[in-house]
């Protein structure tokens, strides 16, 4: 029974704890509370696992760019992956804004969530830079963490990209080094992830025990959100870029509708790679920028990742009926980039980047564990579209070389 329930997918096994933790909130009402310590379990869980997955997996993206070979080519798509992982995340703050879903939501906690102070940019920029490397993680300061974890990685990218044998040996062994602490706290991951279905199940029970429909119509609001920005993303910034670089749209869709629905479907990136990259060569993308952009997006690019964080800070906040300043939201804008940027390859990273992020504002993390019942869903919109994210940019990309290409190029003069 135990090898059954590990081998099944963990979107249906997170299916079945949420449909069934509805089912016990409706039956036994307010009584469901007593499963609670189960769902702050899995909340604690979260909190823990959060900070090392996102520092190390940051650190490992970027020990793999070669600051020498990345060149022009690498700088346009992470150029590109900033700008479409900034206009998704700010198409989910202004969808959830005008439609406020979890408005009439409010998820019992012994914490009292109070409007965060509006910092000073100064102050902001400054709480980037700890006074020592222990106290960005003793104080969860999820802007220090990013910026130590950036710094080293490229640090140890040159040195493994020195001309120096000695620095290489170093890098290596710097990169081997965060690779093991990687997979250690990867398979402390996978355990807690064994564990979530439960925990999904104790807090939908309690959710629906004490709110009922509202809990259920706030999940529909939120889903909804999220399928209307992915919608916007597609038709207004994808085919935007399409435009803007005159790549013919139509062939361009024909050639990867099977790509986007294997995405869809499998909600998996990595299984639709191979099948992403023959329609980017049916859409006629040059071999080249396929085989280096894709394999670089499935790493970097995470455009519905960060549309959802985007609607679900929004969520979080009617929840807790916390009003954000502009600069809380320019703050949630440039983290949710970072995010999504840094850790699109990292298993449930919609709950696991959320989970901070909801810690950055004292938001309270139950609301990880509700959206966590329509992630199933949502994950599926977001896979297809961070596929299509990736090869859009490649399309964008190869346009752009291409166009470079003829105009360095000097026709012969006729005699």
């Amino acid at each position: 029974m135990w090898k059954k329930y590990k081998d099944t997918s963990f979107a249906l096994k997170m299916t079945i704890g949420f449909v069934l933790g509805i089912v016990v909130g409706i039956i036994f009402g307010v009584d469901a509370e007593v499963l609670k310590p189960l769902g702050t379990l899995l909340i604690k869980l979260l909190n823990l696992i959060a900070a090392p997955i996102i520092f190390l997996t940051v650190v490992l993206a970027v020990i793999q760019m070669n600051p020498r070979q990345l060149g022009r080519t690498g700088g346009k798509l992470i150029l590109y992956y900033a700008v479409t992982t900034a206009a998704a995340v700010l198409i989910g703050l202004a969808l959830a804004l005008w439609i406020s879903p979890g408005e009439s939501l409010s998820i019992p906690t012994d914490t009292v969530v109070e409007k965060p102070a509006t910092p000073i940019v100064s102050d902001v920029i400054l709480s980037m830079f700890p006074d020592n490397f222990v106290q960005a993680f003793v104080s969860g300061n999820l802007l220090a963490i990013l910026f130590l974890a950036i710094i080293i990685g490229f640090a140890i990218a040159e040195m493994r990209f020195s001309k120096e044998e000695k620095m290489q040996q170093y890098g290596n062994t710097m990169q081997r080094f965060f690779e093991a602490a990687n997979e250690l706290f990867f398979r402390i991951l996978r355990g807690i992830l064994l564990y979530a279905p439960i925990g999904i199940f104790a807090i939908a029970a309690t959710s629906f025990g004490t709110q009922g429909w509202d809990t259920f119509k706030s999940l529909l609001e939120f889903t909804a959100v999220f399928y209307v920005g992915i919608a916007i993303l597609w038709i207004f910034v994808y085919t935007g870029f399409l435009k803007l670089f005159h790549v013919p749209i139509r062939k361009f869709y024909g050639a990867m509708k099977e790509a986007f629905l294997t995405a869809f479907f499998t909600s998996s990136s990595l299984a639709t790679l191979p099948v992403a990259m023959e329609g980017a060569k049916k859409a006629g993308i040059s071999e080249r920028i396929t085989n280096f952009s894709l394999p670089l997006g499935a790493v970097f690019n995470s455009d519905g990742g960060a549309l959802r964080m985007g609607a679900s800070i929004v969520f979080a906040a009617n929840v807790t009926g916390v009003d954000f300043s502009t600069m809380d939201f320019i703050t949630i804008v440039v983290v949710g980039t970072l995010l999504s940027i840094g850790t699109a390859g990292v298993p449930a990273a919609g709950l696991v980047t959320l989970s901070v992020v909801l810690t950055l504002f004292n938001l309270p993390l139950e609301i990880v564990a509700l959206i966590a019942g329509v992630d199933a869903i949502i994950g599926m919109a977001g896979t297809a579209s961070n596929v299509a994210g990736d090869v859009v940019g490649a399309a964008v990309v190869d346009q752009s070389e291409k166009k470079k290409d003829s105009a360095t190029f000097i026709p012969a003069e006729s005699h």
